[in-house]
């Protein structure tokens, strides 16, 4: 998650211009992912400014984002700056996971996923919502043309231009998110499309127990 500097200069109007470009629907995005969860502990991770935290009502939260601007405007009670490829946390020691926004900005997801795996309890469950480009290449296509103009020309508008830039490439950056997740440390529960041509994502991996890792095995 080394990319936090990429948008601690516009800490102060990101999530009001995220919300603009998602025409109002970013939070919903979230909270689709978030129904999925198990109640306990929670990693937000890459928790940024906070935006999630209204949605947090039914666990205890740890906020954790590589920025410190981010993480001074974040107003959980738990607060850590951290990178999501070294999780400060013990082994077993939250029930979920959250990340909205950041799988981009990794360094490396794989091994951001084998930390998840790590802090998450048996039976635990990370719900990650994100941005690529639409499933079919004539949507894929389109859009791509229209991020092209629209993000820098947001950029240009936030005083940030090189920021909404790179978020055009970053879109590019990984593979589709039905390839991205089909060998990773879990099971995938869910995984559906959502907003304008399908460009946003969720998905719901569950980490199983060992004992049901070696039945599967065994069979």
């Amino acid at each position: 998650m080394s990319n936090g500097r990429v948008f601690a200069d516009i800490a102060g109007s990101y999530d009001r211009i995220n919300r603009i470009l998602s025409l109002g629907q970013d939070q919903a995005w979230r909270m689709r992912a978030v129904s999925h969860l198990p109640a306990g502990r929670l990693l937000d991770l890459g928790a940024g400014t906070g935006a999630a935290n209204e949605i947090f009502s039914r666990f205890d939260v740890v906020a954790l984002d590589p920025a410190p601007e981010m993480m001074a405007r974040n107003g959980a009670r738990h607060r850590v700056v951290a990178v999501g490829e070294a999780l400060p946390f013990a082994p077993e020691s939250f029930d979920a996971v959250f990340s909205a926004y950041v799988v981009r900005n990794l360094d490396s997801l794989e091994s951001t996923l084998d930390e998840i795996s790590r802090i998450l309890r048996p039976g635990g469950r990370a719900g990650i919502v994100d941005l690529g480009r639409p499933a079919t290449p004539l949507k894929a296509r389109a859009h791509r043309l229209g991020t092209a103009v629209v993000l820098p020309a947001v950029g240009m508008l936030a005083g940030a231009r090189a920021e909404y830039s790179y978020l055009h490439h970053s879109l590019d950056k990984l593979a589709a998110p039905e390839e991205l997740y089909a060998a990773t440390p879990f099971e995938v529960i869910d995984l559906w499309r959502m907003g304008p041509l399908g460009f946003v994502y969720g998905v719901v991996l569950e980490k199983t127990s060992p004992a049901a890792g070696a039945m599967m095995d065994a069979t």
